[in-house]
């Protein structure tokens, strides 16, 4: 389903100006949000984060025309990946953006499976570098590329995701989600300057580990550090908080399924309770 110009549309096709910008150069943003029972989990921080990433790009965003389209989408299901799309529009041919730019603003809506919630999965370390020298390292774009040939390199070797490291050979984050790393009671997550987004569900969770007994921080980590947590997981707006089993051929036994490490479920029980708080649903639609 689509939300285009302040309509639903069904599928996903409709007329496109073939000289936008985010199609040409992908000068734009995007934002993926989860929406159960009609509402969209941490509505203000995804709208919030998408302006502020406009701002820093000089793309004007309207923030009640973005929460209208994601509360019109999400009224048409029960469980949903909403993913909203910001373009600084059309432009002449050139790199330099007009001065006055027309944005476009547009969203999409698709299933989201249930069991992708929670659920565990292993790590391929890839060789392509996060260029933690570019602004657009910490900011949902929609230059996606090296994400994409990362993601191809890892399912080729048989794993889930790709993880990334920076140009100073630091843990910076996975093709879609932000990692931490629990040593004791210090939970450790890679700060915005490695090259990090600041992702939504990576802000819940530093939001709630002092109520889970952990002592949060965000501190660079090489891989040996990595390799050597007592558990890894990864966090975004769908998968939520995704235990990983192995990161290359490091494995991590303790973080699979039926011998989860007590801090995880801690993190796991006290995450799924947000999400059912602010959708209004039960603890069992969460996952």
């Amino acid at each position: 389903m689509l939300w285009r110009d302040g309509a639903l549309l069904l599928g996903t096709t409709a007329p496109l100006d073939h000289t936008d910008r985010g199609l040409t150069l992908g000068d734009g943003l995007f934002d993926t949000a989860l929406a159960l029972g009609g509402r969209v989990a941490f509505e203000d921080a995804h709208i919030a984060r998408l302006v502020a990433s406009a701002e820093t790009l000089g793309i004007p965003a309207e923030p009640e025309r973005i929460r209208a389209a994601m509360r019109d989408l999400a009224g048409q299901g029960e469980r949903l990946a909403i993913r909203t799309t910001l373009t600084r529009g059309s432009g002449p041919r050139g790199l330099r953006p007009p001065d006055a730019p027309n944005p476009t603003l547009f969203a999409t809506a698709a299933a989201s499976a249930r069991a992708a919630s929670f659920a565990p999965l292993r790590l391929w370390p890839t060789a392509i570098a996060r260029n933690d020298t570019s602004p657009a390292a910490r900011l949902k774009t929609l230059g996606y590329l090296d994400a994409v040939l990362a993601a191809r390199e890892a399912a080729a070797a048989g794993f889930d995701e790709a993880l990334f490291r920076n140009t100073r050979g630091r843990v910076a984050c996975a093709g879609t989600g932000n990692l931490f790393a629990l040593f004791g009671a210090n939970l450790v997550t890679p700060p915005l300057g490695d090259g990090v987004l600041a992702g939504i569900v990576r802000a819940e969770v530093l939001g709630l580990a002092a109520g889970c007994g952990l002592r949060a921080e965000e501190r660079s980590l090489g891989l040996p550090d990595l390799l050597g947590a007592e558990a890894v997981f990864l966090t975004n707006s769908l998968r939520l908080l995704a235990p990983v089993t192995a990161i290359g051929d490091t494995a991590f036994p303790s973080a699979g399924p039926g011998a989860g490490h007590p801090a995880v479920t801690r993190l796991v029980a006290a995450l799924r309770a947000r999400v059912a708080q602010a959708c209004g649903v039960t603890e069992d639609a969460v996952a």
